[in-house]
């Protein structure tokens, strides 16, 4: 299980991480409740909206993905973006 939750903040960190201006203030927390795991993403102000994208694209495409990856286990996958 916790094998899971490394793997998906890993498939985030990966795909959130060449957006941002900001590495240092990238921050991933992962909690587990009931075979859904929630990812909290907080990036700096300026880089919220190359996170979100036009429209909101590119969190909608990091949390189908997320999604994906974890459906291939059983579970579930919630990606947040917390300000």
């Amino acid at each position: 299980m916790a094998e899971q939750n490394l793997e998906l903040v890993g498939l985030v960190d990966s795909l959130i991480r060449p957006l941002v201006d900001h590495e240092e203030d990238l921050e991933l927390t992962s909690s587990v409740d009931d075979g859904c795991e929630t990812i909290e993403i907080r990036v700096n102000e300026e880089d919220a909206g190359k996170v979100i994208g036009r429209q909101g694209r590119v969190i909608k495409s990091v949390r189908a993905l997320a999604r994906a990856a974890a459906s291939r286990n059983g579970m579930s996958a919630e990606v947040e973006i917390i300000d």
